[in-house]
């Protein structure tokens, strides 16, 4: 192939192209590269977080001593006007509550239907032969403070359960005697804390008492004379607290600031069992 003849000055200008072309790519490729377009994240649909309140594994049972405790801290919140905030964490807790009574040995007569409402009695049979254990749930569906709490809409019934002596934590009977110099006795004070079995409406009236009393009567073994016990006898309440409409387990009302507030814990009444003071089972009635 023949040679071309190139002068040295077109020599000069060819390299002076080639450099500028050279340089032009090296500019191009170290230049600012467009970014890819970024996928946008795909939207996850929010899911609202429900907080169903658990109990503590094996919480055990409230005791009577646990129930009067809260009910003076209800008190204490209803005088002083407090509304609680949050959840109840006695609403859903089972309960085994046992309450003394006949301490001072059973009574000669039967008390009259207003007297007994609500109230374990033992009471002498003919010729002291038997004595008769009773418990007649007081109706408190009417009451003020059911009322108060607008619970008379969703339930149906209200039995009232009264807890004697409040100001006893034991279970057990009081150690104070009558003084039989005093004659006659004083009269008990009026009841302020209590157990209130809910029934909703539309729910099974089987466990209904309406107005018939828990009965059992305790007889003497063979001709041996019937001695009342000194401690008296037991009534249990088992169940669950299941608390008044507005979220509380338990309910005040009072007449005025110098009363005491009547304190109502809202429950549903699994077994009533009338015992000895050693715990021996004489009767009982369960749900159901």
């Amino acid at each position: 192939m023949p040679r071309l003849n190139v002068s040295p000055l077109h020599r000069r200008k060819l390299g002076v192209v080639v450099t500028a072309i050279a340089a032009g790519l090296l500019l191009a490729q170290c230049g600012p590269k467009e970014k890819p377009a970024e996928t946008p994240p795909a939207e996850v649909p929010e899911t609202p977080v429900v907080v169903t309140p658990t109990l503590p594994a094996g919480a055990p049972p409230l005791t009577r001593a646990d129930i009067l405790a809260a009910a003076a801290r209800a008190a204490s919140t209803y005088a002083a006007g407090e509304t609680p905030s949050g959840s109840d964490p006695l609403v859903g807790r089972p309960f085994a509550v046992r309450m003394a009574f006949g301490c001072g040995g059973p009574l000669a007569v039967p008390a009259s239907a207003a007297e007994i409402d609500g109230l374990p009695r033992a009471t002498w049979g003919p010729d002291h032969k038997s004595i008769q254990l009773s418990l007649t749930p007081g109706e408190w569906l009417d009451s003020a403070l059911i009322a108060g709490a607008g619970a008379e809409a969703a339930w149906e019934t209200v039995e009232g359960f009264w807890a004697p002596r409040p100001w006893l934590a034991t279970d057990a009977c009081p150690a104070v005697r009558r003084d039989p110099l005093q004659g006659t006795s004083a009269a008990p004070s009026a009841q302020t804390v209590g157990l209130a079995a809910v029934f909703a409406k539309g729910s099974s009236r089987l466990a209904q008492r309406n107005g018939r009393a828990y009965r059992y009567t305790v007889r003497a073994e063979g001709d041996r004379p019937l001695v009342a016990p000194e401690d008296g006898y037991r009534l249990v309440l088992e169940g669950r607290v299941v608390g008044f409409p507005g979220g509380r387990a338990i309910g005040c009302r009072a007449s005025g600031p110098d009363q005491r507030p009547v304190c109502i814990a809202a429950v549903q009444l699994d077994r009533v069992a009338f015992e000895s003071a050693t715990g021996t089972a004489l009767g009982e009635w369960r749900k159901g």
